[in-house]
């Protein structure tokens, strides 16, 4: 049986299966990620970084020379609008607590980007599960609609 490693971030889960479900979520190159590179570049888009470190927020894709950042969020961990996800049933206060960091880390992010004059795209995972394309499109219009950088 393979052992879950703790870092004392999150209460320990009553039972196993919760703790390898949270254990497997990663923090980039994720399902909805691949899907949407996939059609970016499917579209044509170039050009793009993934996460870089350079620049704040650490963006998931970023097309620097346009300046366009686009966050992909998951419904359930950045609480999208559309999906309406219960809090967990365990530990209610955590998760709530949880929820809202992850929500004001995302408005900072966007925030520090937009001084920047960054475009910040938001593409949440059920969009992308939805209607990759429709996705995709979205991004390669706001890269033609930004002739205002570069």
């Amino acid at each position: 049986m393979k052992k879950y490693i703790r870092d004392g971030r999150a209460p320990i889960p009553r039972k196993l299966s919760t703790s390898k479900v949270m254990s497997a979520n990663k923090k980039s190159n994720t399902g909805p990620e691949i899907i949407l590179k996939k059609y970016i570049r499917k579209a044509g888009l170039r050009g793009y970084r993934l996460s870089p470190k350079n620049i704040p927020g650490r963006p998931d894709i970023s097309f620097t020379k346009k300046k366009i950042a686009i966050f992909v969020h998951g419904c359930f961990w950045h609480r999208c609008p559309e999906c309406s996800f219960p809090l967990p049933r365990d530990n209610k206060n955590f998760w709530s607590e949880k929820f809202k960091r992850n929500k004001a880390r995302d408005q900072k992010k966007k925030k520090e980007l937009q001084k920047l004059w960054w475009k910040v795209l938001t593409i949440w995972e059920h969009q992308i599960k939805d209607n990759p394309e429709r996705a995709a499109r979205f991004v390669a219009q706001s890269l033609l609609r930004r002739h205002d950088v570069a």
